[in-house]
C-alpha cells in the first residue's frame, strides 16, 4: 500500500509559496539563493521512488506548462515526470493535457484510499498548498519532507496555516541538502513507519 508523502521547499517562517519564482508573487525564487546539490539528489531519488503524483490544480498547471518540453534537458527526471501517472484534485479543471493525467473531483479520502490501494510506491504531493491543507485536515498525510531554506519571507502561503488543528510529529530523518539547507522528514505521531 502506498503512502502519501508531502514534499515542500519551505522557508524558516513556514512559507511554501513560489519557491521557484514562477508565480509572480514578488518574493518568489527564494530557493535559488541557496545551493542545495544534495537536495537535488534527494529530489531525484524521491521522484524515482514514487509511483504517482497527487497535485492541486495550481501546481498541476504550473508543472504541465513546463515539464512536457523539459524531458530531454532533464534526462531521467524529466522522463519520469512526464510518464508517471498524475492525479489532479480539482473541481474547476475540465481538461488535462499533460500525459498520464487524471482529474479527480470526488471525496478526498476516497481519492487517497483508491491511490493507496492501486500503488505500492509513494504518492508524491509537491507544492499544492490548498490540497496539502485539505489532506492534513483529513489526516491523510503519512510523511512530510521539508527542505528548509535559511530565509524569512514574512509573507506568503504557509504549510501550516493559522488556526490549523494541533498535531504532533516524529522526526524520522535529517540530511544536509546544501551548505545552509536542511532536509527534515517528519511523520505524524499517529502513523506507523
Amino acid at each position: 500500500m502506498g503512502k502519501v508523502a508531502v514534499s515542500e521547499f519551505i522557508s524558516l517562517d513556514g512559507v511554501i509559496e513560489d519557491p521557484g519564482g514562477g508565480e509572480d508573487t514578488g518574493f518568489g525564487g527564494w530557493t535559488f539563493r541557496f545551493p542545495a546539490e544534495d537536495g537535488q539528489r534527494f529530489k531525484y531519488e524521491e521522484l524515482m521512488a514514487s509511483d504517482v503524483q497527487l497535485l492541486g490544480r495550481v501546481t498541476y498547471e504550473a508543472f504541465a506548462a513546463v515539464w512536457p518540453s523539459m524531458e530531454e534537458a532533464a534526462g531521467d527526471f524529466g522522463a519520469k515526470m512526464n510518464s508517471m501517472p498524475k492525479v489532479v484534485v480539482s473541481t474547476t479543471l475540465t481538461e488535462a493535457n499533460w500525459k498520464n493525467t487524471t482529474i479527480a473531483s470526488g471525496e478526498l479520502s476516497e481519492i487517497v484510499a483508491d491511490l493507496k490501494s492501486q500503488y505500492e510506491g509513494d504518492i508524491l504531493v509537491a507544492g499544492s498548498a490548498t490540497l496539502v491543507a485539505a489532506l492534513r485536515e483529513a489526516d491523510l498525510v503519512d510523511e512530510y519532507r521539508l527542505m528548509v531554506h535559511p530565509v524569512v519571507l514574512g509573507q506568503g502561503k504557509k504549510l501550516f496555516q493559522d488556526g490549523a488543528a494541533s498535531s504532533d510529529f516524529a522526526l524520522v530523518e535529517t540530511r544536509q541538502a546544501g551548505p545552509d539547507v536542511q532536509l527534515l522528514i517528519y511523520r505524524p505521531t499517529n502513523r506507523t513507519p
